[in-house]
């Protein structure tokens, strides 16, 4: 299975630099709307079998172009959605962001009895998104013939910090230090292949907008998209 993990657009608070994981979330600034726009641009070549979004706001919002083109519903699933700030919640300054990105990328590391302030440990974050993708993989081989291209590729939508983590603690052919050293933009495309029960293996990673760098927001702090070095 081809599987493209997908961040969602620009929002008011990645402009803000605020921590801001809570639900339902924000929606899309005007710049998130046209980085949203381009998706279905991007994978025109792509036979996508099936949409997928986190419970957050944002997720929907961005993947609402996607879904719209290809004449389908993008399904929500209750697991992939951001690392949860805990009591760094809605904090821009410089200690807490580095606090969340350190314990998050931790996880990445394979520390999974950290703890986020106020919140959960490594252990709960990849049993919810393992789960999501487990269910993401059944969807696949119960609903497509193995090894046709219609059945290979789905699309998920989900958030910065968490799609890095992931990555970082699943795909066999990165370091475990992935997660805190590459960057991943609003509409950042991320691509492997694999399943639950192999494994998965990172194909691509394209940190900027799937539109291209004409849509990146270099003024905006987007605290769950930089490398730790830059926190």
């Amino acid at each position: 299975m081809r599987l493209l993990l997908i961040r969602h657009g620009q929002t008011l608070s990645n402009v803000a630099g605020l921590l801001d994981t809570a639900h339902p979330g924000p929606g899309l600034t005007e710049l998130g709307t046209r980085q949203a726009a381009q998706i279905p641009v991007a994978l025109a070549n792509d036979i996508v079998g099936r949409i997928y979004v986190s419970t957050l706001l944002r997720t929907h919002l961005t993947a609402a172009p996607l879904a719209a083109d290809r004449g389908c519903d993008a399904i929500e699933l209750p697991g992939i959605h951001e690392i949860e700030a805990g009591s760094l919640e809605g904090n821009s300054d410089r200690a807490s962001l580095r606090q969340y990105l350190e314990t998050a990328f931790a996880w990445g590391l394979g520390n999974l009895d950290v703890v986020m302030p106020g919140s959960t440990d490594g252990h709960a974050f990849f049993d919810r998104f393992d789960a999501d993708i487990a269910r993401v993989a059944a969807d696949h081989d119960a609903g497509g013939v193995a090894g046709s291209v219609a059945a290979r590729t789905v699309v998920v939508f989900s958030h910065g910090a968490a799609i890095r983590v992931w990555v970082a603690g699943r795909a066999s052919n990165v370091a475990p230090s992935f997660a805190g050293e590459h960057e991943i933009d609003n509409t950042g495309m991320v691509a492997l292949e694999g399943n639950p029960r192999d494994g998965w293996v990172l194909l691509s990673w394209q940190g900027t907008p799937v539109g291209g760098t004409d849509l990146v927001d270099a003024s905006a702090e987007d605290p769950t998209g930089v490398r730790i070095s830059d926190s």
